[in-house]
């Protein structure tokens, strides 16, 4: 194993995943705090109080403190539909219901207004915005959708963008003579098969997620360089058999090895076909993902 792929791995398996866990959202001030008396409260009333859990633990690794805490809460219970659209957003009522102060509330509102999720008009105040309006390419939405009610579009979705971006990166890559990032990918399968073997999902995972970043990296377009986010918020909220990469087994790995050997020497046809094949075709969407192509 190569130095790179032995010190990739050494770190994957001692950092911190950043994932929270099921009790995570017992530390936060307002998790223990009854919502009578408060005031505003009866605007949360609808909320489930176990809302976010499941999403956090997906998104977790993205805000610690206080402001992010926010804005995974608020972001989930507007993509949830929860917070339905123009729903009015009192700064004064979320500060008192999660127990933050005006800062935090002002910071997290302007966050989700960059998503497109809120908008905040002179004289009308702060209101939820219908889903048209929202960034659903921003990787904090596709996680919150992945993880509501809209999960099984969200993932049909994504598969059907994956299918579109990365079988084009992987013949843009095989034009692009990097040895360098050549052998990143080798040592991302290196690595994969590794960690498959001694049954460690998390390594495998972070290096399937390296490995599809280096190669939109490698196809030299800086646009597809940009939907990289996509690929990767892809692979962190799969949770139904969508893609091949999805759980660790042999046949993506050869998948994944048959890409690098294609890159090394320039076929063009042979990694776009081995990208295809990779990407397994979920039952949802075989009516617009063509099949594995044959070269």
């Amino acid at each position: 194993m190569s130095t790179l792929a032995h010190t990739m791995m050494t770190a994957a398996r001692s950092a911190d995943s950043g994932l929270a866990g099921p009790g995570d959202l017992d530390r936060y001030s307002y998790a223990d705090a009854p919502a009578a008396g408060r005031v505003g409260a009866s605007v949360w009333d609808g909320s489930d109080p176990e809302l976010g859990r499941v999403g956090r633990r997906a998104a977790g690794s993205r805000g610690r403190g206080l402001h992010g805490q926010l804005v995974q809460q608020l972001g989930q219970m507007i993509v949830s539909g929860d917070l339905g659209a123009d729903r009015p957003l009192v700064p004064e009522e979320i500060g008192q219901r999660f127990e933050v102060s005006r800062t935090v509330v002002r910071e997290s509102l302007r966050v989700l207004e960059a998503k497109g999720l809120v908008s905040a008009r002179p004289n009308v105040g702060t209101r939820v915005r219908p889903v048209s309006d929202w960034n659903l390419l921003d990787p904090d939405i596709i996680e919150w959708r992945a993880f509501g009610p809209q999960r099984d579009d969200q993932r049909r979705e994504l598969s059907e963008l994956r299918w579109t971006i990365e079988p084009l990166a992987a013949r843009l890559a095989a034009g692009h003579g990097r040895e360098d990032v050549q052998q990143r990918l080798g040592d991302m399968v290196e690595i994969m098969g590794h960690a498959m073997g001694q049954g460690d999902a998390l390594t495998f995972s972070r290096a399937d997620a390296e490995f599809h970043s280096l190669l939109i990296q490698l196809a030299g377009n800086r646009m597809l360089e940009h939907l990289s986010g996509i690929v990767s918020a892809a692979l962190q909220v799969s949770g139904n058999p969508v893609t091949g990469c999805d759980r660790p087994n042999e046949t993506s790995l050869a998948h994944h090895g048959r890409i690098v050997d294609a890159l090394a020497t320039g076929d063009a046809a042979a990694a776009e076909a081995a990208m295809r094949q990779l990407l397994t075709v979920h039952p949802e969407v075989e009516r617009v993902v063509p099949a594995p192509r044959e070269h």
